[in-house]
């Protein structure tokens, strides 16, 4: 019976061991577990992996921080892992549990601050110190340190190294903000009028990109299985804003010409940080009443003696030479050669060379040579040469020369050469040489017009419409044998180029012209339709000393045999006006000939009915 009980007694106990041991291991701190490892010159990160296996947790970690592809050797017996990854990383890093992972990073660098005492009547003092990466420890060159109220700013040298002076008083306080391209913003709180020595570390950004992850095989990845890590509470204020897209002017042929290298990277740096005051003058950028900030300020009346670079203006704004701004402009920006605009403009703005605003224009821009806008214009644009518009146009661009839209154009193209429209014209098109267009709803008027597709009209000698009318036509009339024409444009207005001769060596006559015509079709099916066609042809009769011109009004029927081919007849009326006499020897004379009754208009014109029949392809 005793037997009995002791059996049961054990089986007891062992169930109790299976549920404990368990839920004991579990518990157990992951750096605390023991591992055994034997590896020799494998890459970290291979290591790594083996211990995560060894050890059923993850490694977090990021790339930045941690070089995975070095070379390691190792042999440990059943240690723990905080004394496996000791030997791993030397002591400027640390291992931080949260959940089931471990968590490599470097440690943090000790911030700290020496201040010494300065006299009290003394209101200017000096702040130095050194700007480093958390990450790495590594020296920061070209990070931003400036004090946001009083609007002054230095740059780190490549020792990490900075030196502020600064103004204040006995009830006024500071705080110095360090920022940098990819790092976080730190804001550290410093004492008026005392010179002091600081040293501040920037955390890079978290990237996704950059942060590694390393599993145990056949470990089941919960949705709630991520590393949490709390950051000491340090003194020292860090944030992280949305990332807007990088500022655009100084990569502008004018930014890259007239700002230094420290102004386009205190841009990049300073990209979180605006602010606003009533007015500045400056001299040139950073000689300014804003200092090494001014490119962060939008003022309200901006003067730039010979050239200025602020971060925007909501009012007026003049330059001798050039303006420069981060954002917006809005009301008047007048200068003397150059405007460069990074955000929106709106109101008038003048220029005696060149405009370029990196976002939508709404109101009127005026370049002696040429106007750019990366954005949409709702306006006026008038340039001496050029406009530029990277998206749609609603209004009116004048050009000296050309006008060029992206997308669609709601209004009028005026140039003295040549307008395109990259997508779609509802207005006019008026140049003295080409307009094109992807697809008209509304006129064109120039020497060459082309178009994909339209609804609209086409007006000069040629117009193409690539998706459109196109007739070779073939025809004789009464009072030429063979006239071939080239008819293209739409079905409501093409274009008619043609030429004639007649036949006989003792009856020529020659003759080419333009001329205007529209197809109206008859019935559903469309088998019938007719053209009425206006023609002016200069007819040559055996010398070119004399101006011989007939218009012709004319008509035709047209039945079609096919897709392809159709055949036309009609009625037509011709007025004539020549100072030609008489006739010379080989050449068909006088117009119309016999079996034609002609009626006079004048002492030179005359006018009378007449025919066409032919056929026309396509």
């Amino acid at each position: 019976m005793r037997i009995s009980f002791l059996k049961k007694k054990g089986w007891l106990t062992c169930l109790v061991l299976m549920i404990v041991l368990p839920a004991t291991v579990q518990s157990q701190s992951l750096l605390s577990r023991n591992v055994s490892l034997e590896v020799k010159r494998q890459r970290l990160d291979h290591v790594l992996e083996i211990l995560s296996n060894k050890g059923d947790f993850y490694f977090s970690y990021s790339s930045y921080v941690v070089r995975k592809d070095s070379l390691v050797s190792l042999s440990v017996h059943n240690r723990p892992v905080r004394e496996v990854l000791s030997q791993l990383f030397n002591n400027t890093y640390e291992f931080i549990e949260s959940g089931n992972y471990i968590i490599i990073r470097k440690a943090p660098i000790r911030v700290t601050m020496i201040t010494h005492k300065a006299a009290e009547e003394d209101r200017i003092y000096m702040v130095t110190g050194y700007v480093y990466d958390e990450a790495t420890g590594a020296a920061l060159l070209d990070a931003s340190v400036y004090e946001k109220r009083l609007l002054a700013a230095t740059l780190t040298n490549p020792d990490g190294f900075f030196k502020l002076k600064l103004k204040g008083n006995r009830k006024s306080t500071a705080s110095l903000t360090v920022s940098k391209e990819f790092y976080e913003d730190t804001t550290v709180v410093i004492e008026p009028r005392h010179n002091q020595q600081l040293t501040i570390t920037l955390m890079p950004y978290e990237r996704p990109d950059d942060q590694i992850i390393i599993s145990p095989e056949d470990y089941l990845n919960t949705d709630t299985s991520s590393p949490a890590l709390v950051v000491q509470d340090t003194g020292i204020i860090r944030t992280v804003a949305d990332v807007p897209e990088p500022a655009r002017v100084e990569k502008t042929r004018v930014g890259k010409f007239f700002l230094t290298a420290g102004q386009k990277v205190q841009s990049l740096n300073l990209k979180n940080f605006f602010t606003k005051r009533p007015f500045q003058v400056s001299l040139v950028p950073g000689l300014s009443t804003h200092g090494n900030l001014g490119s962060q300020v939008v003022n309200n009346f901006s003067l730039n003696l010979f050239g200025g670079y602020t971060a925007g203006t909501n009012g007026v704004e003049i330059g001798g030479l050039f303006n420069i701004d981060q954002k917006d402009v809005r009301y008047v920006q007048i200068g003397g050669m150059f405007n460069v605009v990074g955000g929106e403009m709106k109101g008038f703005q003048v220029a005696g060379m060149t405009n370029t605003v990196l976002k939508p224009v709404e109101g009127v821009q005026v370049g002696g040579v040429n106007n750019y806008v990366k954005g949409s214009l709702t306006g006026f644009q008038v340039a001496g040469v050029y406009n530029h518009v990277t998206d749609s146009v609603r209004g009116l661009q004048i050009g000296g020369v050309a006008n060029f839209a992206r997308r669609t154009v709601s209004g009028v193209q005026l140039a003295g050469v040549i307008n395109f429209s990259n997508r779609e014209t509802r207005g006019m098109q008026i140049s003295g040489v080409f307009n094109y267009t992807k697809r008209l709803k509304g006129v064109q008027i120039g020497l060459i017009n082309i178009a994909d597709s339209s609804d609209g009209y086409s007006i000069g000698l040629i117009n193409i419409v690539l998706k459109g009318y196109h007739k070779l036509s073939i025809w004789t009339n009464e009072w030429q044998d063979y006239t071939v024409a080239f008819k293209t444009g739409n079905r409501r207005l093409y274009s008619i180029l043609l030429a004639g001769m007649n036949g006989g060596a003792a009856r020529k006559r020659f003759s080419f012209g333009y001329g205007l015509g529209s197809e109206w079709g008859l019935g559903k099916k469309q088998l019938f339709s007719f053209n009425p066609e206006f023609t002016t042809q200069y007819i040559y009769m055996g010398s070119w000393d004399y101006s011989n011109i007939l218009s012709r009004i004319q008509v035709n029927f047209n039945v079609h045999l096919g897709k392809w081919v159709s055949v036309f007849a009609g009625p037509s009326y011709n007025i004539y006006k020549s100072d030609q006499t008489s006739g010379i020897d080989t050449y068909k004379y006088p117009l119309p000939g016999n079996g034609y009754s002609a009626h006079k208009w004048g002492e030179k014109t005359k006018g009378w009915l007449g025919w066409q029949a032919g056929v026309s392809f396509f």
